[in-house]
């Protein structure tokens, strides 16, 4: 792990949300297990398996050092999160950190709860894709699938987007969602819907057309989507939900599955769509296979005439 103490030893508090630190790339020999986030004021280490006591040692230590240089005086508030075998567990090793607290990025605000579970609702990787959101959407009439809290609506909107119609199954995420909007200061433009996407094409498609689709299902989620079984079951229907000219964003999270997977998928399933590019993810998050990282595809559905 001494590339992740290196990395803590030049690290400060950043305003934004991010990651510092990314072994899961496999640049770093001997950290591929480690990675660093900032959730300010909060620092996140993962470690993807089991940490001994010695390695925990060694990583409060290394915080403890990093912080008396940069913040004397101030509490340091560090989570360590460990994941075994599918199970996730999450202590406190530094100070105190509340249930749920607001984060920034890029100005937007949003909530996030480091405590309970793997997800902490804000995906640091997808900061590239909030981006392009944000720089596109003006205008547009969006569709969030798998919208889970909500990060996309939020920049749709803020980059001035007609309409957002977000849906996710989990009626807990949504809710978190809501809570996004006014902390933004949006009232008004964001629909939500805790339905199952594969029950509700019908009404879907209705609200529709959209300018902007936007589709980041979890890669694995025995009961709501399963990518190498469902992904063509969504592909199928993009087409139809989407204005001439339209865009939009198919993002997998899927080590296992590479790029080729959805070029193949849009190439069967809807070969009227224009594949334009692959979104660039933050630069920290570089990997020494690019099919094993984040992929983002833009798409488009081509304009009469």
């Amino acid at each position: 792990m001494q590339a992740l103490l290196d990395a803590i030893a030049t690290a400060d508090m950043p305003t934004d949300a991010q990651r510092l630190f990314h072994g899961r790339g496999a640049l770093y020999p001997g950290s591929e297990a480690w990675t660093l986030d900032a959730y300010p004021p909060v620092w996140l280490v993962t470690k993807f398996g089991e940490a001994s006591p010695q390695e925990k040692a060694a990583l409060a230590a290394a915080l403890e050092r990093r912080h008396a240089d940069t913040a004397p005086g101030q509490p340091l508030n560090a989570v360590l999160q460990t994941r075994h075998e599918g199970r996730s567990e999450t202590t406190v090793i530094a100070g105190s950190v509340p249930e749920s607290h607001v984060v920034m990025e890029d100005g937007a605000k949003y909530r996030v709860n480091l405590l309970r579970g793997q997800n902490h609702g804000l995906f640091l990787d997808m900061a590239e894709g909030r981006r392009w959101v944000r720089a596109h959407a003006r205008g547009h009439k969006v569709l969030n699938l798998f919208a889970y809290t909500c990060a996309f609506s939020v920049a749709a909107l803020q980059g001035g987007a007609k309409e957002v119609v977000n849906l996710d199954m989990a009626q807990g995420a949504l809710a978190t969602g809501q809570q996004n909007h006014p902390l933004n200061g949006i009232t008004s433009g964001a629909k939500f819907l805790a339905h199952d996407l594969f029950s509700s094409w019908g009404k879907v498609t209705r609200m529709g057309p959209y300018g902007l689709v936007i589709a980041d299902p979890p890669s694995y989620q025995k009961g709501s989507f399963v990518a190498q079984k469902d992904y063509a079951r969504l592909v199928r229907r993009l087409p139809d939900l989407l204005r001439p000219g339209g865009h939009a964003l198919l993002c997998l999270n899927a080590p296992e599955i590479p790029e080729q997977f959805l070029h193949e998928l849009l190439a069967t399933h809807a070969p009227e769509l224009e594949l334009l590019q692959r979104l660039p993810n933050p630069a920290v998050f570089a990997d020494a296979s690019p099919d094993r990282a984040l992929k983002v595809l833009l798409v488009r559905l081509p304009p009469l005439g």
